[in-house]
This record gives structure tokens, C-alpha cells and sequence, in this order.
């Protein structure tokens, strides 16, 4: 199952991947949660999906064209994973962590697909980082690895912009990582289904104006998605619509040399195999 958040008549409207086109779940399932947050809350993904292939014509919206909202628009929690890749780590000169180290993210820092990632007026060194995102679909806290898996929803593509000037002006990172709409979020939240060996070996880029600047695998993750629930679980409950960022894995523009800064005008993508491309242009503020 693929399912997106998108702008239909002005309304946001959760929408269901059917061929070319979306199947509305406000016609197709009026009666459920019309929000993906509220969606995974009831556990009715699997309701939603049986509406959505049962739907008639009427409620099929053409995909090409539709105006994406970010996959989850309002996440109760949104945690990111730095330096979650060894030779990212390796790249920035920073130790292998042998801890997740977490900051987190606010929702108005989002960007849905296809919408403008915001290059703001403080600063112009404006990076890009390819990183999976993954939506919590059932709580908890306490979870072990073994079961971390079972309450996940999906994953999605995930551009953690990050203006390093920002994010080095103290040893907490929040402030580069929360600029209004720096961080792409989309297209789609993909369920488990769709990905039948799982997240642990997928590839991940990332594209400046077509040209590859990140090109690596999941599989170099030193954390990977059951390894970070778990670490979180032990802090915190976690609760349905929550998102978790992976991490980042080597090519960034910081570490180049010259540095690479998105800059106005410029489009960045990013693609994980399996889930999707992750298109935003770069607009200045």
C-alpha cells in the first residue's frame, strides 16, 4: 500500500496509490479517520486500503498533477539519528558513535514533495542529507528489536536540509535542522508489504540538479530501524504518527571540497529503492 497526504479543492486529503492515480478516502472511506495521524491511531491502514480497491471511478483523483502535502502533516514527534552511516561519520571527522544520537525536528520544518525546501535569509550554506524516514503505526514503549518491526506503518523519503552554521553554533544541533520548510518529507508513506526483504539493504541517493552526490545502501546503517526503536523506547513512549529520520550516509556538501551549497534555483532529489523519489526545488526565502 501506498498512501499520500495531498491538497485536493484546498482540502487535505489522505489518498491511495491505485496504478495513475489516487483513490480519495474521503469517498472511498468516509467513515474513517481523515487524517494519517488519527488513520494510524485507529490501526485502520488495512481499512483503508480495502476501501481504496473496492472504490468506484468517482473517487479516483489522476496522480500526475496532484499538490503533495508532507506524508504525515503534523507528527506528534519527529527524531532523527545523526552520524548513522560509519563513513559519513568518518567524512566529518567525527568517532563511530557507539550510542543513536538523537535530536529532533519540528513540523514546521517539513517540506511535502514537489514543494519548495526553503534556503533562508541567516545563511547560504544550505546542505542536503538522503535519509529514510519511518512512521510509527502502533506505540510503546520498552520495545525490544525483536518486536520494533511490528509497529512500524511504513517508511517514506526523508531530505534532513540542514544549514551547518547554524547547526554548529552550539553542540546541539536543533537550530540547523529546524528552519522552516528545510526538510522534504514524501512522496508517499509505503507499508512494510511493499518492501518484501525489509529496509536493512536498500539503496539510497541523493541528486543536485541530476548530478549524484550520495549513493549508498541502508545496509551502512550502525543503527538500524529496530536497533534505534529500541534505544528510543527505553527513553520514551513512542505513539502513532511519530517519525524517525535514519540518518545520512557519505557525499554531503559540507565535507566537499569546495563545500556544495543547494542554492536558489537548484532541485534536489532524493530516492530510496523501493519506496520512491523525493523531488524539491531550492527557493530562496
Amino acid at each position: 500500500m501506498r498512501i499520500a497526504t495531498i491538497n485536493h479543492n484546498g482540502t487535505p486529503t489522505l489518498a491511495v496509490r491505485k496504478g495513475d492515480n489516487y483513490v480519495d478516502l474521503s469517498k472511498a472511506a468516509p467513515n474513517l479517520p481523515q487524517d494519517m495521524v488519527s488513520l494510524l491511531q485507529a490501526g485502520a491502514l488495512d481499512k483503508a486500503n480495502q476501501a481504496a480497491q473496492a472504490a468506484g471511478d468517482d473517487a479516483l483523483i489522476p496522480a500526475a498533477g496532484v499538490t503533495y502535502l508532507p506524508v504525515v502533516t503534523n507528527p506528534p514527534t519527529i527524531l532523527c539519528c545523526g552520524l548513522n552511516y560509519r563513513d559519513h561519520a568518518i567524512e566529518t571527522g567525527n568517532a563511530i558513535p557507539d550510542y543513536p544520537i538523537i535530536f529532533v525536528r519540528s513540523a514546521t520544518s517539513l517540506a511535502a514533495h514537489n514543494a519548495p525546501m526553503i534556503l533562508p535569509k541567516a545563511a547560504s550554506d544550505y546542505d542536503y542529507e538522503a535519509e529514510l524516514a519511518v512512521i510509527i503505526g502502533k506505540g510503546g514503549r520498552h520495545i525490544s528489536k525483536e518486536k520494533a518491526l511490528d509497529h512500524v506503518a511504513g517508511y517514506a523519503c526523508f531530505n534532513d536540509g540542514s544549514i551547518r552554521s547554524y547547526q554548529f553554533k552550539a553542540p546541539q544541533w536543533t537550530m540547523g535542522k529546524n528552519f522552516d520548510a528545510s526538510g522534504g518529507f514524501g512522496p508517499e508513506l509505503v507499508t512494510p508489504d511493499e518492501l518484501p526483504n525489509g529496509v536493512g539493504d536498500l539503496r539510497i541517493q541523493c541528486r543536485l540538479n541530476g548530478e549524484t552526490m550520495q549513493d549508498s545502501s541502508t545496509k551502512q546503517h550502525i543503527f538500524d530501524v529496530p536497533a534505534v526503536i529500541a534505544a528510543l523506547t527505553e527513553v520514551m513512549t513512542l505513539t502513532a504518527g511519530d517519525v524517525i529520520i535514519m540518518g545520512t550516509p557519505p557525499g554531503v556538501g559540507a565535507a566537499r571540497t569546495p563545500p556544495v551549497w543547494m542554492k536558489d534555483g537548484d532541485v534536489c532529489e532524493i530516492e530510496i529503492e523501493g519506496i520512491g523519489i523525493l523531488s524539491n526545488p531550492i527557493v530562496a526565502e
